[in-house]
C-alpha cells in the first residue's frame, strides 16, 4: 500500500540525497550524495531498506515532516532530537531510532546539538533516480523531486508502514576530535615551508561559508612561493580537495564541489575523516594531520569496520537495558476493556 510524506517547513537546504552518483567527474558531474553517509547507511539500517537509499539530509533543524493518509516509518540519524506532534499531544524522541508516524502526525527536527547536519529516512521511499542515484543537484537540476531542494508542500512517495516494533541503535556513535588526515599535495610545492607547517599545526575555524559544495576556513594564512604563482592550469579535483586561493585561507572542497579547479591544492582530506569534517558546523575548530597513503587506506578500512559493527548493534528499543519504548506505550490501547463499577454487570 502507497503512502506519502509531506514537507510541511524544509528548513536550511534541506534535500534527498543517497550515496551519489560516482563515476562521473570526467564529464563534468560531481558525485553529491549524503555529506555524512555513514549516518545515512545507518538511518537505512534501522529500517531495513537498502543502505544506498535516499533519505532526508537537512542543515541546522526546522524540518518538519507528516504523513497524510497512511502510516509511515521513519528513521533519525544524527546528533538532534525530534518531537512528533499530534492532536492535542507532544512527545520527545531523540535520534538513532525508528518511530512510526500515524496520519496527521508531524515530526519537528530539532537543532543538531554536534555539528550542522541530520537525516531522515523513510521505509520504502520511492524517488527517481538519474545517472543512477537519486541525489539532489540542484545547481544542474539532476535528482531528487525536480532536481530541487526540498519545500513546503512537497511530497515524497513511499511504502505505508505495517507494524512492527521500533529499532534503535545504542549507544550512539562516538565523536571524534582528533585532527582530519590529510595527503598532502598534488600541489603542496606551491607553498613555502612555514606555510606547510601552520597548516599541520595551526588550528582553523569553519567559517559561515559552508555548505554543500565547500567550506571556507578561517585561520593562519597560507602563502604561495612566488616563483610559482598563486593559480594553476585547471586541473581535476575531488570532495577533499583543499583549495588555496591568492588571499590565503584554504578551503575545502565536499560533496557538489565542481570537477575541476585553477587554484593550487596544498593538501586532500582522507576519505574517513571526510563526512567528520563536511558535517562541522560555522565556528567550530579543525586541525590538520599528514599521514601516508597506506595509512589512509588503513583508516578507510578501519572506518567501514566501525560502521558495520554500529550497523549490527541495531536492535529492537526493548532490548536495551533501562529503557522504555514510548513509542510502542503511546502506539498501544492501554484503555481497552473498561467497564462501569456502578453498572449492572
Amino acid at each position: 500500500m502507497s503512502a506519502m510524506l509531506e514537507i510541511v517547513s524544509a528548513g536550511a537546504m534541506a534535500s534527498i540525497q543517497d550515496l551519489g552518483r560516482p563515476g562521473l567527474r570526467r564529464l563534468g558531474v560531481p558525485r553529491a550524495g549524503a555529506l555524512q553517509p555513514d549516518w545515512l547507511r545507518l538511518a537505512n539500517a534501522l529500517l531495513g531498506n537498502d543502505e544506498d537509499a535516499p533519505a532526508i539530509e537537512f542543515f541546522a533543524g526546522g524540518l518538519s515532516v507528516r504523513a497524510l493518509e497512511s502510516p509511515l516509518r521513519l528513521a533519525l540519524a544524527g546528533p538532534f532530537a525530534a518531537v512528533v506532534v499530534a492532536a492535542g499531544s507532544r512527545r520527545r524522541l531523540e535520534s538513532w531510532r525508528s518511530v512510526i508516524l500515524a496520519p496527521g502526525e508531524v515530526l519537528r527536527c530539532g537543532m543538531p546539538v554536534a555539528g550542522r547536519v541530520g537525516y531522515v529516512a523513510l521505509a520504502g521511499i520511492r524517488v527517481a533516480r538519474q545517472f543512477g542515484s537519486a541525489s539532489t543537484y540542484a545547481r544542474a537540476g539532476l535528482g531528487g523531486l525536480d532536481g530541487k531542494l526540498l519545500a513546503p508542500g512537497a511530497r515524497i512517495p513511499a511504502t505505508a508502514c505495517r507494524g512492527g516494533g521500533e529499532r534503535c541503535l545504542r549507544p550512539p556513535p562516538a565523536g571524534d576530535g582528533s585532527p582530519i588526515r590529510v595527503l598532502l599535495g598534488p600541489q603542496d610545492d606551491y607553498f613555502d615551508a612555514p606555510s606547510i607547517a601552520a597548516f599541520l599545526s595551526a588550528p582553523y575555524r569553519v567559517s559561515p561559508a559552508a555548505d554543500r559544495m565547500g567550506m571556507r576556513l578561517q585561520g593562519a594564512l597560507l602563502r604561495h612561493r612566488p616563483e610559482r604563482g598563486v593559480e594553476i592550469t585547471s586541473d581535476a579535483t575531488v570532495p577533499g580537495s583543499i583549495q588555496v586561493p591568492a588571499q590565503g585561507q584554504p578551503m575545502v572542497l565536499l560533496a557538489d564541489g565542481q570537477t575541476a579547479g585553477g587554484y593550487p591544492k596544498i593538501a586532500t582530506v582522507i576519505s574517513a575523516d571526510l563526512p567528520r569534517l563536511a558535517v562541522m558546523a560555522p565556528g567550530e575548530t579543525v586541525r590538520f594531520a599528514a599521514i601516508s597513503v597506506a595509512a589512509a587506506e588503513t583508516a578507510a578500512r578501519a572506518r567501514e569496520a566501525a560502521l558495520r559493527a554500529l550497523i549490527d548493534d541495531i536492535g529492537p528499543c526493548t532490548e536495551f537495558a533501562g529503557q522504555v519504548d514510548l513509542q510502542a506505550i503511546y502506539a498501544a490501547n492501554l484503555v481497552s476493556g473498561v467497564v462501569d463499577a456502578a453498572g449492572d454487570e
